[in-house]
Protein backbone atom coordinates (compact mmCIF):
# COMPACT_ATOMS: atom_id res chain seq x y z
CA UNK A 1 0.00 0.00 0.00
CA UNK A 2 3.02 2.32 0.89
CA UNK A 3 4.46 1.86 -2.54
CA UNK A 4 1.39 1.73 -4.47
CA UNK A 5 1.48 5.90 -2.65
CA UNK A 6 4.64 6.71 -3.51
CA UNK A 7 3.96 6.02 -6.65
CA UNK A 8 0.78 7.73 -7.81
CA UNK A 9 2.22 10.75 -5.72
CA UNK A 10 5.33 10.30 -7.88
CA UNK A 11 2.80 10.59 -11.60
CA UNK A 12 0.46 13.20 -9.62
CA UNK A 13 3.65 15.44 -8.84
CA UNK A 14 5.00 15.25 -12.39
CA UNK A 15 2.49 17.66 -13.80
CA UNK A 16 2.69 20.29 -11.74
CA UNK A 17 6.67 20.32 -12.21
CA UNK A 18 6.31 20.62 -15.84
CA UNK A 19 3.97 24.04 -14.75
CA UNK A 20 6.45 25.10 -12.50
CA UNK A 21 10.66 23.92 -12.18
CA UNK A 22 10.09 24.83 -8.44
CA UNK A 23 7.66 22.24 -7.60
CA UNK A 24 10.37 19.35 -9.09
CA UNK A 25 13.13 21.34 -6.78
CA UNK A 26 10.86 20.85 -3.86
CA UNK A 27 9.89 17.42 -4.12
CA UNK A 28 13.28 16.61 -4.58
CA UNK A 29 14.39 18.41 -1.70
CA UNK A 30 11.22 16.23 -0.07
CA UNK A 31 12.53 12.63 -1.51
CA UNK A 32 16.20 13.55 -0.25
CA UNK A 33 15.58 14.68 3.31
CA UNK A 34 12.79 12.66 4.49
CA UNK A 35 13.60 9.06 2.70
CA UNK A 36 9.89 8.08 2.38
CA UNK A 37 10.81 5.32 0.05
CA UNK A 38 12.66 3.55 3.36
CA UNK A 39 9.44 3.56 4.52
CA UNK A 40 8.23 1.10 2.04
CA UNK A 41 8.71 -2.93 1.56
CA UNK A 42 8.17 -3.44 -1.79
CA UNK A 43 9.38 -2.08 -4.84
CA UNK A 44 9.33 1.60 -4.00
CA UNK A 45 12.12 0.68 -1.51
CA UNK A 46 14.97 1.14 -4.05
CA UNK A 47 13.33 2.81 -7.00
CA UNK A 48 15.11 5.98 -7.91
CA UNK A 49 12.62 8.96 -6.83
CA UNK A 50 15.23 11.30 -6.59
CA UNK A 51 16.41 10.81 -10.21
CA UNK A 52 13.75 10.70 -11.90
CA UNK A 53 12.54 14.08 -10.34
CA UNK A 54 16.02 15.66 -11.20
CA UNK A 55 15.69 14.64 -14.61
CA UNK A 56 12.04 16.08 -14.97
CA UNK A 57 13.02 18.82 -12.87
CA UNK A 58 15.93 19.44 -14.96
CA UNK A 59 13.64 19.42 -17.99
CA UNK A 60 11.01 21.37 -17.12
CA UNK A 61 13.82 24.07 -16.36
CA UNK A 62 15.17 24.01 -19.90
CA UNK A 63 11.29 24.34 -22.05
CA UNK A 64 10.45 26.74 -18.84
CA UNK A 65 9.44 30.56 -19.94
CA UNK A 66 9.48 31.48 -16.20
CA UNK A 67 12.10 34.22 -15.21
CA UNK A 68 15.31 32.44 -14.01
CA UNK A 69 18.11 34.17 -11.58
CA UNK A 70 21.12 33.01 -9.62
CA UNK A 71 21.74 35.82 -7.77
CA UNK A 72 25.66 36.53 -7.45
CA UNK A 73 26.13 37.31 -4.02
CA UNK A 74 28.98 36.08 -1.96
CA UNK A 75 27.29 33.31 -0.74
CA UNK A 76 26.36 31.71 -3.95
CA UNK A 77 30.04 32.02 -4.97
CA UNK A 78 31.55 30.73 -2.09
CA UNK A 79 28.60 27.55 -2.75
CA UNK A 80 29.77 27.12 -6.56
CA UNK A 81 33.77 27.61 -5.79
CA UNK A 82 33.62 24.99 -3.28
CA UNK A 83 31.46 23.08 -5.55
CA UNK A 84 34.16 23.99 -8.39
CA UNK A 85 36.92 22.88 -6.01
CA UNK A 86 35.32 19.56 -4.80
CA UNK A 87 34.94 18.85 -8.34
CA UNK A 88 38.88 19.49 -9.27
CA UNK A 89 40.26 17.78 -6.04
CA UNK A 90 38.32 14.70 -7.63
CA UNK A 91 40.38 14.06 -10.66
CA UNK A 92 43.63 13.62 -8.05
CA UNK A 93 41.47 11.55 -5.77
CA UNK A 94 43.82 8.82 -3.90
CA UNK A 95 40.67 6.08 -4.34
CA UNK A 96 38.90 7.14 -7.96
CA UNK A 97 36.54 4.39 -7.53
CA UNK A 98 35.07 5.51 -3.96
CA UNK A 99 35.58 8.93 -5.40
CA UNK A 100 33.39 9.09 -8.50
CA UNK A 101 30.70 6.81 -6.97
CA UNK A 102 30.83 9.99 -4.01
CA UNK A 103 31.31 12.65 -6.63
CA UNK A 104 28.08 11.80 -8.46
CA UNK A 105 26.20 12.10 -4.95
CA UNK A 106 27.30 14.92 -3.94
CA UNK A 107 26.89 16.91 -7.29
CA UNK A 108 23.46 15.79 -7.94
CA UNK A 109 23.24 17.37 -4.03
CA UNK A 110 24.36 20.40 -5.09
CA UNK A 111 22.69 20.60 -8.48
CA UNK A 112 19.50 20.33 -7.43
CA UNK A 113 20.15 23.34 -4.46
CA UNK A 114 21.20 25.48 -7.62
CA UNK A 115 18.18 24.92 -8.92
CA UNK A 116 15.97 25.70 -6.19
CA UNK A 117 18.17 28.90 -5.76
CA UNK A 118 17.00 29.66 -9.76
CA UNK A 119 13.78 28.44 -9.61
CA UNK A 120 13.00 30.18 -6.41
CA UNK A 121 10.56 33.19 -7.55
CA UNK A 122 8.69 34.87 -5.05
CA UNK A 123 7.29 35.17 -1.15
CA UNK A 124 5.63 31.83 -1.34
CA UNK A 125 8.02 30.11 -2.76
CA UNK A 126 10.52 30.81 -0.28
CA UNK A 127 7.95 30.09 2.56
CA UNK A 128 7.26 27.18 0.30
CA UNK A 129 10.81 25.96 0.75
CA UNK A 130 11.18 26.34 3.85
CA UNK A 131 7.65 24.66 5.03
CA UNK A 132 9.03 21.37 2.92
CA UNK A 133 12.74 21.42 4.05
CA UNK A 134 11.37 21.80 7.46
CA UNK A 135 8.26 19.14 7.78
CA UNK A 136 10.47 16.26 5.71
CA UNK A 137 12.32 16.06 8.72
CA UNK A 138 9.88 17.09 10.95
CA UNK A 139 8.49 13.76 10.11
CA UNK A 140 11.16 11.82 11.70
CA UNK A 141 11.44 14.13 14.85
CA UNK A 142 7.64 13.39 15.56
CA UNK A 143 8.08 9.91 15.29
CA UNK A 144 11.34 9.99 17.16
CA UNK A 145 10.34 12.39 19.64
CA UNK A 146 6.87 10.17 20.37
CA UNK A 147 9.30 7.17 20.49
CA UNK A 148 11.17 9.16 23.69
CA UNK A 149 8.54 10.25 25.30
CA UNK A 150 6.60 6.80 25.04
CA UNK A 151 9.47 4.82 25.73
CA UNK A 152 10.89 6.88 28.19
CA UNK A 153 13.82 7.67 26.23
CA UNK A 154 15.06 4.21 27.17
CA UNK A 155 16.38 3.34 23.90
CA UNK A 156 18.24 5.58 21.28
CA UNK A 157 16.05 6.47 18.35
CA UNK A 158 17.15 6.00 15.17
CA UNK A 159 17.04 7.04 11.26
CA UNK A 160 15.30 5.80 8.47
CA UNK A 161 17.67 2.71 6.86
CA UNK A 162 19.94 3.20 4.32
CA UNK A 163 19.98 6.99 4.41
CA UNK A 164 22.42 9.85 5.38
CA UNK A 165 20.85 9.97 8.65
CA UNK A 166 20.47 5.96 9.67
CA UNK A 167 22.32 6.32 12.92
CA UNK A 168 21.52 7.65 15.94
CA UNK A 169 24.16 10.45 15.65
CA UNK A 170 23.59 11.63 12.22
CA UNK A 171 19.93 11.47 12.55
CA UNK A 172 20.52 14.22 16.18
CA UNK A 173 22.63 16.52 13.47
CA UNK A 174 19.59 16.34 11.38
CA UNK A 175 16.88 17.10 14.01
CA UNK A 176 19.49 19.92 16.04
CA UNK A 177 19.64 21.47 12.79
CA UNK A 178 16.22 21.32 11.69
CA UNK A 179 14.31 22.74 14.60
CA UNK A 180 15.08 26.22 14.08
CA UNK A 181 13.37 25.92 10.96
CA UNK A 182 10.49 24.39 12.52
CA UNK A 183 10.22 27.29 14.84
CA UNK A 184 10.29 29.45 12.18
CA UNK A 185 6.90 27.72 10.44
CA UNK A 186 5.06 28.72 14.12
CA UNK A 187 4.37 32.80 12.90
CA UNK A 188 3.35 31.33 8.83
CA UNK A 189 0.82 28.98 10.28
CA UNK A 190 -2.71 30.73 9.69
CA UNK A 191 -4.76 29.48 12.28
CA UNK A 192 -4.33 29.06 15.97
CA UNK A 193 -4.57 24.86 15.81
CA UNK A 194 -1.61 25.13 13.39
CA UNK A 195 0.48 27.04 15.22
CA UNK A 196 0.05 24.43 18.38
CA UNK A 197 0.08 22.11 16.20
CA UNK A 198 4.22 23.50 14.82
CA UNK A 199 4.70 24.27 18.28
CA UNK A 200 4.26 20.47 19.33
CA UNK A 201 6.20 19.65 16.32
CA UNK A 202 9.28 21.63 17.46
CA UNK A 203 9.09 19.86 20.97
CA UNK A 204 8.82 16.48 19.64
CA UNK A 205 11.62 17.21 17.49
CA UNK A 206 13.89 18.44 20.65
CA UNK A 207 12.72 15.65 22.10
CA UNK A 208 14.08 13.36 19.33
CA UNK A 209 17.45 15.01 19.02
CA UNK A 210 17.55 14.32 23.43
CA UNK A 211 16.59 10.42 22.53
CA UNK A 212 19.19 9.86 20.03
CA UNK A 213 22.18 9.69 22.91
CA UNK A 214 24.10 11.97 21.35
CA UNK A 215 26.63 13.74 22.60
CA UNK A 216 27.46 16.24 19.88
CA UNK A 217 23.37 16.60 19.48
CA UNK A 218 24.03 17.85 23.01
CA UNK A 219 26.35 20.29 22.33
CA UNK A 220 24.86 21.84 19.40
CA UNK A 221 21.61 22.21 21.23
CA UNK A 222 22.84 24.24 23.58
CA UNK A 223 24.95 26.08 21.54
CA UNK A 224 21.59 27.47 19.86
CA UNK A 225 20.14 28.13 22.76
CA UNK A 226 23.19 30.43 23.87
CA UNK A 227 22.96 32.21 20.25
CA UNK A 228 19.22 32.25 20.59
CA UNK A 229 19.56 34.01 24.46
CA UNK A 230 22.09 36.16 23.03
CA UNK A 231 19.45 37.35 20.09
CA UNK A 232 15.86 37.21 22.67
CA UNK A 233 14.77 40.66 23.46
CA UNK A 234 14.40 39.47 27.00
CA UNK A 235 17.17 37.83 28.09
CA UNK A 236 16.23 37.20 31.83
CA UNK A 237 12.62 35.31 30.75
CA UNK A 238 14.92 33.31 27.84
CA UNK A 239 17.95 32.50 30.16
CA UNK A 240 15.29 31.54 33.05
CA UNK A 241 13.80 29.19 30.77
CA UNK A 242 16.84 27.68 29.72
CA UNK A 243 17.85 27.18 33.13
CA UNK A 244 14.70 25.45 34.16
CA UNK A 245 15.17 23.23 31.03
CA UNK A 246 18.07 21.79 31.59
CA UNK A 247 17.51 19.95 34.68
CA UNK A 248 14.21 19.01 33.38
CA UNK A 249 15.78 16.91 31.16
CA UNK A 250 18.76 15.42 33.13
CA UNK A 251 16.06 14.55 35.81
CA UNK A 252 13.49 13.27 32.97
CA UNK A 253 15.62 10.90 31.23
CA UNK A 254 17.38 7.15 32.43
CA UNK A 255 20.57 6.45 34.00
CA UNK A 256 22.19 5.25 30.69
CA UNK A 257 21.65 8.51 28.91
CA UNK A 258 22.71 11.06 32.10
CA UNK A 259 26.11 8.51 32.11
CA UNK A 260 26.39 8.67 27.72
CA UNK A 261 26.37 12.67 28.43
CA UNK A 262 28.37 12.63 31.09
CA UNK A 263 30.93 10.67 29.15
CA UNK A 264 32.08 13.75 27.15
CA UNK A 265 35.10 14.83 29.67
CA UNK A 266 36.28 11.17 29.71
CA UNK A 267 37.83 11.47 26.02
CA UNK A 268 40.86 10.54 27.05
CA UNK A 269 39.79 6.95 28.15
CA UNK A 270 36.92 6.66 25.40
CA UNK A 271 38.40 4.50 22.51
CA UNK A 272 35.67 5.97 20.06
CA UNK A 273 37.45 9.67 21.11
CA UNK A 274 40.61 8.65 21.11
CA UNK A 275 40.23 7.04 17.36
CA UNK A 276 38.55 10.34 16.26
CA UNK A 277 41.95 12.20 17.41
CA UNK A 278 43.70 9.43 15.18
CA UNK A 279 41.34 10.36 12.35
CA UNK A 280 41.81 13.90 12.86
CA UNK A 281 45.74 13.85 13.03
CA UNK A 282 45.63 11.67 9.20
CA UNK A 283 43.51 14.40 7.63
CA UNK A 284 46.03 16.88 8.45
CA UNK A 285 48.77 14.84 7.20
CA UNK A 286 47.09 14.38 3.86
CA UNK A 287 46.65 17.84 3.51
CA UNK A 288 49.69 18.62 4.60
CA UNK A 289 51.31 16.27 1.91
CA UNK A 290 48.34 16.77 -0.97
CA UNK A 291 47.62 20.17 -2.11
CA UNK A 292 44.15 19.08 -3.55
CA UNK A 293 43.62 16.57 -0.18
CA UNK A 294 43.09 12.80 -0.44
CA UNK A 295 39.94 13.70 -2.76
CA UNK A 296 36.25 12.04 -1.46
CA UNK A 297 36.74 8.82 0.08
CA UNK A 298 40.35 8.73 1.01
CA UNK A 299 39.27 7.71 4.68
CA UNK A 300 40.14 3.95 4.07
CA UNK A 301 42.01 1.39 6.04
CA UNK A 302 45.28 1.20 2.69
CA UNK A 303 45.58 5.25 3.01
CA UNK A 304 45.34 5.04 7.23
CA UNK A 305 48.75 2.68 6.75
CA UNK A 306 50.31 5.56 5.02
CA UNK A 307 49.20 9.02 6.40
CA UNK A 308 47.72 7.53 10.14
CA UNK A 309 49.62 7.97 13.57
CA UNK A 310 48.20 4.91 14.76
CA UNK A 311 47.77 2.70 11.15
CA UNK A 312 45.90 0.09 13.39
CA UNK A 313 42.85 2.50 14.52
CA UNK A 314 40.89 2.89 11.52
CA UNK A 315 37.65 5.55 12.21
CA UNK A 316 35.75 8.23 9.73
CA UNK A 317 36.62 11.25 10.24
CA UNK A 318 33.72 12.11 12.78
CA UNK A 319 34.01 15.89 11.57
CA UNK A 320 32.95 18.06 9.08
CA UNK A 321 36.06 19.91 9.47
CA UNK A 322 38.39 17.40 9.50
CA UNK A 323 36.45 15.48 6.70
CA UNK A 324 36.71 18.11 4.50
CA UNK A 325 39.86 18.96 5.21
CA UNK A 326 41.08 15.08 4.09
CA UNK A 327 39.14 15.17 1.38
CA UNK A 328 39.87 18.85 -0.53
CA UNK A 329 42.87 20.02 1.09
CA UNK A 330 43.70 23.19 3.15
CA UNK A 331 41.80 24.99 0.38
CA UNK A 332 38.40 23.09 0.42
CA UNK A 333 38.11 23.91 4.53
CA UNK A 334 38.51 27.79 3.95
CA UNK A 335 36.17 27.65 0.75
CA UNK A 336 33.49 25.52 3.03
CA UNK A 337 33.92 27.61 6.15
CA UNK A 338 33.94 30.75 3.74
CA UNK A 339 30.21 29.46 2.18
CA UNK A 340 28.66 29.08 5.78
CA UNK A 341 30.44 32.67 6.68
CA UNK A 342 28.68 34.27 3.80
CA UNK A 343 25.64 32.08 4.63
CA UNK A 344 25.26 33.93 7.78
CA UNK A 345 26.33 37.18 6.43
CA UNK A 346 23.03 36.92 3.87
CA UNK A 347 20.92 36.25 6.87
CA UNK A 348 21.84 39.67 8.80
CA UNK A 349 21.33 41.61 5.78
CA UNK A 350 17.91 40.33 5.61
CA UNK A 351 18.13 41.07 9.18
CA UNK A 352 18.66 44.74 8.54
CA UNK A 353 16.54 45.11 5.64
CA UNK A 354 13.40 44.05 7.48
CA UNK A 355 14.01 45.73 10.55
CA UNK A 356 11.19 47.67 11.84
CA UNK A 357 8.92 46.27 8.85
CA UNK A 358 5.96 44.51 10.59
CA UNK A 359 4.71 43.36 6.97
CA UNK A 360 8.72 41.83 6.73
CA UNK A 361 8.97 40.72 10.21
CA UNK A 362 8.34 36.93 9.31
CA UNK A 363 11.14 36.87 7.10
CA UNK A 364 14.01 38.87 9.41
CA UNK A 365 12.68 35.74 12.06
CA UNK A 366 13.52 33.18 9.00
CA UNK A 367 16.40 34.30 8.43
CA UNK A 368 17.35 34.59 12.41
CA UNK A 369 16.10 30.60 12.50
CA UNK A 370 18.33 29.77 9.71
CA UNK A 371 21.32 31.51 11.35
CA UNK A 372 20.11 29.00 14.13
CA UNK A 373 20.41 25.94 12.12
CA UNK A 374 23.77 26.80 11.14
CA UNK A 375 25.36 27.25 14.38
CA UNK A 376 23.61 24.11 15.16
CA UNK A 377 25.16 22.34 12.18
CA UNK A 378 28.62 23.99 12.77
CA UNK A 379 28.69 22.47 16.64
CA UNK A 380 27.09 19.02 16.30
CA UNK A 381 28.71 18.22 12.64
CA UNK A 382 32.30 18.78 14.98
CA UNK A 383 31.93 15.62 15.57
CA UNK A 384 30.17 13.62 12.64
CA UNK A 385 31.16 13.25 9.07
CA UNK A 386 28.06 14.88 7.40
CA UNK A 387 29.82 18.02 5.36
CA UNK A 388 28.26 17.10 2.31
CA UNK A 389 24.50 16.68 3.68
CA UNK A 390 21.83 17.84 2.17
CA UNK A 391 20.14 20.04 4.72
CA UNK A 392 22.97 22.93 5.62
CA UNK A 393 22.65 23.45 1.95
CA UNK A 394 18.81 23.84 1.83
CA UNK A 395 19.36 26.30 4.64
CA UNK A 396 21.84 28.23 2.53
CA UNK A 397 19.69 28.38 -0.31
CA UNK A 398 16.64 29.60 1.74
CA UNK A 399 18.35 32.18 3.14
CA UNK A 400 19.99 33.27 -0.53
CA UNK A 401 16.44 32.82 -2.01
CA UNK A 402 15.31 34.93 1.08
CA UNK A 403 17.51 37.88 -0.30
CA UNK A 404 16.70 37.73 -3.86
CA UNK A 405 12.78 38.12 -3.50
CA UNK A 406 13.19 40.83 -1.10
CA UNK A 407 15.96 42.58 -1.60
CA UNK A 408 17.10 41.50 -5.06
CA UNK A 409 14.86 40.47 -7.60
CA UNK A 410 11.25 41.61 -5.59
CA UNK A 411 8.45 41.00 -8.29
CA UNK A 412 4.47 40.19 -7.26
CA UNK A 413 3.42 36.97 -6.77
CA UNK A 414 1.15 36.57 -9.51
CA UNK A 415 2.17 32.66 -10.07
CA UNK A 416 -0.55 30.04 -9.03
CA UNK A 417 -0.42 29.42 -5.44
CA UNK A 418 0.87 26.62 -4.29
CA UNK A 419 -1.97 24.81 -1.88
CA UNK A 420 0.40 23.97 1.53
CA UNK A 421 -0.49 24.03 4.90
CA UNK A 422 0.40 27.45 7.11
CA UNK A 423 0.55 29.59 4.06
CA UNK A 424 -2.48 31.11 3.82
CA UNK A 425 -4.26 32.43 0.81
CA UNK A 426 -2.86 36.01 1.48
CA UNK A 427 0.41 34.89 2.76
CA UNK A 428 0.79 32.93 -0.88
CA UNK A 429 -0.27 35.93 -3.04
CA UNK A 430 1.24 38.21 -1.40
CA UNK A 431 3.82 40.57 -3.17
CA UNK A 432 7.51 40.06 -1.97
Amino acid sequence: MRDAILFLLLIGVIPFIFKRPVVGALAYACVGLMNPHRLTYGPAYDFPFAMILCVVTLFSLLVSKERKLIPMTPAVIALLTFIAWMSFTTLFAQEPVLAEVEWVRVIKTMLMVVVAVLTVRTVSDVKALTLVVALSLGFWGFKGGLFTVLSGGTNRVLGPAGSYITDNNTLALAMVTVLPLLIALVPLAPSKWLKRGAQALAILTAAAAIGSYSRGAMLGGAGMLFFLWLKSRSKVTTGLAALMLAPIIFFSMPEQWTGRMASIDDYQEDKSSIGRINAWHFAINVANSLPTGGGFGVFTPRMYHVYAPNPESFFVAHSIYFQVLGDHGYIGLVLFLLMLFCAWRTGGRVIRYCAGDADKAWAANMARMCQVSLIGFMLAGAFLSMPYYDLPYYVIAILVTLEKVLMIAPQPDNTPPMRLPFLSKRDMRKPA
